[in-house]
């Protein structure tokens, strides 16, 4: 990384390991709020883009500098991921964007690289890709054919789930108030868990993700990710909330809160105030989101099999039909009465009826 910076003409490299601050910081708010724009894309490239253009500006302030750069195009969501975190952080730095400036597309990007001596591998030249600790974003080439199955060369991660293990496997992720502390009993910091989850899940083609996306710039994109520790974790930790919260919690979390939180994050706007009201209302629910959940992974396929909290609103008396409480018949009927009342009204009124 460093060779190639003074190849494309640096005069100084810094090399900035935020593995952990991204972990501890972003990631760990993508579990809390269940992070998926419209149900599949976890973010992982949304989440990162403030993070690097708030280490970007520390760069800048240390050495001085009176302008900040990024290779993002005038078509990317990313643009304005960097730009409104820089305008927030360091609104006296110019912000250039030569790509966006000289409107090169992606051919002619690759043919400036190699015009210069700038290595770029050759997934690099069929695809646009971008990784990090929270998933992978593979663009361009043969998946702009929003009809056609994506090429197994543009998969890193993951297995096909022909090639996953034949016998099933088998995790217990425990949690500690919403946020991932354990794999299968042992303690491990969140970056770490993540790691380990990207390998298991990947060993065992799960994580894939292939969807049509709607970007804020304006038009509808075909994306494909690899993402197997947030496919894993989302699934793990909406389930924990079912156990847990009760019935308004789960909806006004699920329907309000979480695709509110992901909007906000995949339109660039990490900064806007709300963002941060939101994981406060989720954090008070998530205080009883404390327990393990046991996933079962089999050739691509997840499913929760078990889940257990000391919070839990899962009571077996009351479940168990074999025994335990039942209401008596005046109570169901009194109940049912109730209940269905607004409905009735309506429908008898609609029909004509009196009550």
């Amino acid at each position: 990384m460093e060779e190639r910076a003074y190849k494309a003409g640096a005069a100084q490299h810094f090399y900035v390991d935020a593995k952990r601050e991204f972990a501890d910081v972003y990631i760990s708010r993508a579990v809390l709020m269940n992070g998926m724009y419209e149900g599949l894309y976890p973010l992982g490239t949304a989440l990162a883009r403030p993070l690097i253009a708030e280490k970007v500006v520390e760069v800048a302030r240390r050495v001085g500098a009176d302008a900040v750069a990024h290779g993002s195009t005038s078509k990317g969501n990313d643009q304005v991921r960097f730009d409104v975190t820089v305008k927030a952080l360091a609104p006296d730095l110019k912000i250039i964007a030569p790509a966006r400036i000289w409107g090169m597309t992606r051919s002619e990007e690759v043919e400036y690289a190699r015009r210069h001596g700038l290595p770029i591998g050759e997934e690099h030249k069929r695809y646009s890709i971008d990784d990090n600790l929270w998933s992978r974003s593979i663009e361009g080439g043969p998946l702009d054919d929003p009809m056609a199955e994506p090429p197994e060369d543009a998969f890193k991660w993951t297995v096909t789930p022909e090639k996953a293990p034949a016998e099933p496997t088998y995790l217990t992720i425990g949690f500690e108030r919403g946020l991932p502390a354990s794999l299968n009993g042992e303690k491990m910091d969140l970056a770490s868990l993540v790691a380990t989850l990207n390998h298991i899940g990947g060993v065992n083609g799960v994580g894939r993700v292939d969807h049509i996306e709607n970007r804020l710039v304006g038009f509808k994109s075909r994306e494909v990710y690899e993402a197997p520790a947030a496919v894993i974790l989302y699934h793990a930790h909406r389930d924990l909330e079912k156990l847990v919260l009760t019935p308004r919690e789960l909806r006004f979390k699920h329907q309000v809160l979480d695709p509110q939180w992901a909007d906000l994050v995949y339109q660039g706007l990490w900064v806007e105030p709300l963002r941060v009201a939101l994981e406060k209302a989720a954090e008070e629910m998530e205080r009883w989101a404390t327990g393990e959940v046991r996933v079962k992974l089999y050739r691509g396929n997840l499913w929760v099999v078990g889940r257990e909290s000391p919070f839990g609103g899962y009571s077996k008396g009351l479940a168990d039909y074999s025994a335990g409480w039942y209401p008596t018949d005046e109570e169901a009927r009194g109940f049912i009465e109730m209940w269905s009342l607004h409905s009735l009204t309506a429908l008898r009124r609609r029909r004509g009826n009196n009550l």
